[in-house]
């Protein structure tokens, strides 16, 4: 081979090369996720529709929980609303918790958190080593009952904590409106047609469906929540018996769907064995429901949002053995 051809490729080599990003703090890496395309659970589809889901346990805390926790971080610390002395508080199902507990150990802010004792023990110790003050509530209340604690909480001692108030406030949906809602616009080229997510704070389909609405008032928008009051589906909640968030807007989403806990478990094992994505529940629930829209569709560009990954439901066995049936 002569040195000139070594040479140019040498050239082309070097010329592919992407620069690794510079150093940075590590609330700094919150955001621009990949978007996937689901390619076998899709494989019955005419090929003019197309479903794609944002993996959101790409960012630093493992779940989608980072946007919000961090955009209400940064917002009560400019606005002197979480000052030096004063801890964070908030209660949790788990994902809003570890990122809360990600950048405030970042940033020097003692976080205490408010969770259901059933939440799973990945969680919990996820929390503890991140250093965490938990306060576990009845289990039977879920995540109702940890909303009541820490609301009792932040009003007996208001000096010392700074009631973050996920549900409420309304730096978790800008979080979306300000990422999310344009990182999918981008992504799709702006062909996005659907958006399927689901109802746990609701703060990801109101910043979405307000950010893509301003450039196509005719995207769906499709709400997903559990089927039932009872229900196995951690970080999503029944609407109709819950406390309703006051950032949710229901007269956003064109329709909702109710998943059963037993449709999520069994396309968290689908989209484990058939893509290739080891996912969490909340994220099974997102494409069953993504699937269902898709089957109803002659074109179109759905996209769901993975709100996590499965590494903190290892220890749920019905999820990842379930039962032989008779």
């Amino acid at each position: 081979m002569s040195d000139q051809i070594v040479k140019t490729q040498e050239r082309l080599a070097q010329s592919l090369v992407v620069a690794p990003p510079p150093p940075c703090g590590v609330e700094f890496t919150v955001g621009n996720t990949p978007l996937l395309v689901l390619r076998r659970i899709t494989a019955d589809l005419p090929s003019s529709v197309q479903v794609y889901a944002k993996a959101e346990w790409f960012n630093p805390g493992g779940s989608i929980k980072d946007r919000p926790a961090f955009n209400i971080l940064r917002t009560a610390l400019a606005n002197c609303d979480l000052v030096p002395g004063k801890r964070l508080l908030d209660s949790t199902s788990g994902n809003m918790g570890i990122a809360y507990t990600t950048f405030g150990a970042a940033m020097d802010v003692p976080v205490t958190l408010v969770l259901p004792a059933n939440a799973s023990p990945e969680r919990i110790a996820i929390l503890r080593a991140l250093g965490a003050e938990l306060v576990l509530t009845d289990p039977l209340e879920g995540s109702d009952g940890a909303i009541r604690v820490a609301r009792q909480m932040a009003a007996e001692e208001p000096d010392l904590y700074f009631y973050a108030n996920q549900y409420d406030n309304p730096a978790n949906w800008q979080a979306h409106y300000l990422t999310t809602g344009p990182e999918i616009f981008q992504q799709t080229a702006g062909q996005v047609t659907h958006i399927v997510a689901g109802l746990g704070t609701s703060g990801t389909l109101t910043g979405v469906s307000r950010y893509l609405q301003q450039f196509n008032p005719d995207v769906q928008l499709i709400a997903v929540q559990p089927d039932s009051p009872l229900h196995g589906l951690e970080g999503l909640k029944h609407m109709p018996t819950a406390i309703q968030p006051g950032i949710f807007d229901p007269s956003l989403p064109d329709r909702t769907l109710e998943i059963s806990t037993e449709e999520a478990y069994d396309m968290v094992r689908r989209l484990a064995r058939e893509e290739g994505l080891f996912t969490g529940i909340s994220s099974g629930a997102a494409a069953a429901a993504a699937l269902k829209v898709a089957e109803e569709l002659d074109q179109g560009v759905v996209v769901t949002v993975f709100p996590d990954a499965g590494y903190k439901y290892l220890s749920d066995k019905g999820l990842w053995e379930p039962a032989e049936e008779d």
